[in-house]
């Protein structure tokens, strides 16, 4: 389709992660910057502070391969998914979105991401009288050990066949999943590619011990 640039030739880009679908950030393109990136197959942008192109990660080394390109209904703003190597961030952070401004209490946000940072940010920074700090402090042997422990949980409420126990039970090793990644440095974008990598929905192919 034909796209509609403003007075300055730019058009607005929103970054968003392919795996987890989490807006990464907002930067803006020009003819040129997004020809480069369709040839590419990264993210080339318009600086409109240095007035010139710039690829994500050329300085950083946390490049966005691009997956898919999409403009709005109007054709005046694009939605690029992209497969990231690093932080979206110049701060560091995996999204430039982490500076929160309202936030309904009619209404329960809740996402992966947004806890799994909340446990990162546990670690890294500890919070007396915190459960997850407390964790983190014990180490990993502690954390497997719950991991365990709700693993069984888990097949216990399945056996009994009492679904609003198995809920609970799944949510406390879900939890317990997540800090156990983070003390392993182990990302949710990990995990979603490896998944992505099998398509184990028919078939589950036991894993063989890596030598």
């Amino acid at each position: 389709m034909e796209l509609k640039y403003d007075e300055k030739g730019l058009i607005p880009a929103v970054v968003q992660d392919y795996y987890t679908k989490e807006v990464l950030t907002l930067a803006y393109m020009n003819a040129q910057s997004l020809a480069l990136t369709i040839a590419e197959g990264r993210t080339v942008f318009w600086s409109r502070s240095r007035q010139a192109l710039w690829r994500k990660g050329e300085t950083s080394r946390n490049a966005q391969k691009v997956v898919s390109i999409t403009a709005d209904c109007d054709g005046d703003a694009l939605v690029v998914e992209v497969i990231k190597a690093g932080p979206a961030c110049h701060t560091g952070a995996e999204s430039c979105f982490f500076n929160s401004v309202y936030v309904s209490e009619e209404v329960q946000q809740f996402s992966w991401q947004g806890l799994y940072q909340l446990i990162q940010g546990r670690k890294t920074q500890p919070r007396e009288g915190s459960y997850t700090t407390y964790l983190f402090e014990k180490g990993p042997e502690k954390i497997l050990k719950k991991v365990g422990e709700e693993c069984t949980e888990v097949v216990i409420a399945g056996t009994k066949g009492d679904k609003t126990e198995t809920v609970y039970e799944i949510a406390d090793l879900l939890y317990h999943l997540l800090v156990l990644m983070a003390a392993m440095d182990i990302s949710l974008e990990e995990v979603m590619k490896e998944e992505a990598r099998r398509h184990v929905i028919d078939h589950k192919v036991k894993q063989e011990r890596m030598q």
